[in-house]
């Protein structure tokens, strides 16, 4: 076997270890019998702020064309695995954490720079033996608490003065993070296999190992200016690591965007302190794109496995929902219209069971002006909170006017990552749930709306799911045979 082939299946085995395809303790066979590959039985803990939904059926869509707007929703008979999904929306508090994640990692790099001191024990390039490893930062080593003039300068870095006020604050702009996603859908494409001759089932095909494959990729850097440059290249497929894709992303949510939303109001006291006041804690974050929820799934990973060890490889990735998955959680177990029994939005005594838009011009109606505190309102049959009202939400679905439609009817799903070349009109997702600022009709859990992946909105926040490391674990209920 040459080299190259050597090294290409070395990383195809790699690759079928991080998914967990090997692993445990192999059997031994007795009497010249088969009796199977024996591994170490993995038992997924519930994780933390997330219910577990079920597998299932649904009809997804509305049968019927809405009255008041007129708007078909594209039906059709669908069937999801079952997923983690989190109980409430992403909140501020939570966006806060990742947010502090990042300016301390911005510190620690710049503290193990020799610029400002070069403290290499906050980054990590040896192992105990002194060989070399891939650079990481030392999150075991405090930031210095009585910081000498380098490190003083290191961490005040970070922050930035307003020229006017004289405000100190974070320097948003700062605020960047980097992350990698492996494409592995991609990667396992017959038509990207690294031997042309399994390109293709036919025997009787010739292919021509000389044809040129060429596969797209996301790559990001930061230029000389500090400014964030993504692409999309085209390249020729060389190796399994033109399946890996970066991303750098600003992570600081937009907080002008209660005052673009909504021209000639006084909303400014929403901008100033909704994000950063301890007041608005456990209210929804807002003013985050749909690339910024993807970063946050991507941290929000990077955090759990540092905590794993081994029973890493089991865990899936965090991620948004995908649209079918949204709605199916939202309408729960009866897969009502709303997230609740009843066609009513109010009770009888005239509660209301979301935060939304009650009446023409009166917010307040239900109690609230703007977002409501994350969990306040009842939660529906699955377990989950504000699936109607408070803050639409993202999911991961590109938005098409055929939807389900156009996918498969087992965990449908349309992907599409818009370059920034493409034209803006590929760059819709589906939002979900309606919002604060919604009429009833628009909180259906079947209602479809959208919103461009770079536009940060004071109505749309998002939550997370993880599929199941372990689906048996979700199991159906059992089919007795009938007797003939």
């Amino acid at each position: 076997m040459s080299m190259k082939k050597c090294i290409i299946s070395l990383c195809f085995i790699g690759l079928l270890v991080l998914t967990g395809c090997f692993g445990g303790a192999t059997s031994t066979a007795t009497g010249g019998e088969v009796t199977g590959a024996g591994g170490r039985p993995f038992t997924e803990p519930t994780p933390y702020g997330m219910t577990l939904i079920k597998r299932g059926h649904l009809k997804m869509g509305i049968e019927k064309e809405d009255s008041l707007w007129g708007k078909q929703t594209p039906v059709k008979d669908i069937s999801v695995e079952g997923f983690w999904m989190d109980e409430t929306e992403i909140t501020n508090s939570q966006y806060r954490q990742f947010v502090n994640y990042v300016r301390d990692s911005i510190i620690r790099e710049r503290l193990a720079d020799p610029a400002y001191g070069g403290d290499e024990t906050y980054k990590i390039e040896e192992d105990k033996n002194g060989d070399p490893v891939k650079p990481h930062l030392n999150w075991k080593k405090a930031l210095p608490r009585k910081p000498n003039e380098d490190e003083l300068r290191a961490i005040e870095s970070v922050y930035t003065t307003n020229p006017v006020t004289g405000e100190k604050m974070l320097d948003a702009a700062q605020m960047n993070y980097r992350y990698e996603v492996y494409d592995y859908t991609t990667a396992a494409l017959r038509k990207y296999r690294m031997n042309p001759q399994d390109r293709s089932l036919n025997t009787d095909v010739t292919v021509n190992p000389e044809q040129e494959v060429w596969i797209s990729k996301d790559t990001a850097y930061i230029d000389d200016e500090g400014r964030i440059v993504s692409q999309t290249i085209e390249r020729q497929l060389s190796g399994p690591w033109d399946f890996l894709n970066t991303y750098i992303v600003n992570i600081y949510p937009d907080t002008t965007c209660w005052v673009n939303d909504f021209p000639n109001a006084d909303n400014e006291t929403y901008m100033r302190l909704y994000f950063c006041n301890p007041a608005y804690n456990d209210y929804p974050v807002v003013g985050v794109t749909w690339e910024q929820a993807n970063a946050f799934c991507a941290w929000r990973t990077e955090y759990l496995l540092k905590g794993l060890g081994a029973a890493a490889r089991y865990v899936q990735r965090y991620r948004l929902p995908t649209e079918a998955e949204w709605e199916y959680a939202a309408r729960g177990k009866d897969q009502n219209e709303f997230p609740w029994e009843q066609t009513d939005v109010a009770s009888e005594d005239g509660c209301f069971f979301a935060n939304f838009k009650p009446d023409r011009g009166n917010y307040t109606k239900d109690g609230n002006l703007i977002t409501s505190k994350t969990g306040i309102y009842s939660a529906n049959s699955n377990g989950l909170y504000d699936m109607a009202g408070n803050v639409a939400e993202w999911t991961s679905t590109v938005y098409t006017e055929a939807g389900v439609e156009a996918m498969n009817d087992i965990n449908p799903q349309l992907r599409y990552n818009a370059a920034k070349e493409d034209p803006y009109r590929l760059k819709r997702k589906s939002v979900r749930g309606g919002s604060w600022k919604d009429p009833e009709s628009y909180i259906r859990s079947a209602w479809r709306s959208s919103e461009y992946q770079n536009q940060p909105r004071s109505y749309i926040g998002f939550r997370c799911v993880r599929s199941l490391a372990n689906t048996t674990s979700d199991k159906s209920k059992k089919i007795k045979k009938k007797k003939r």
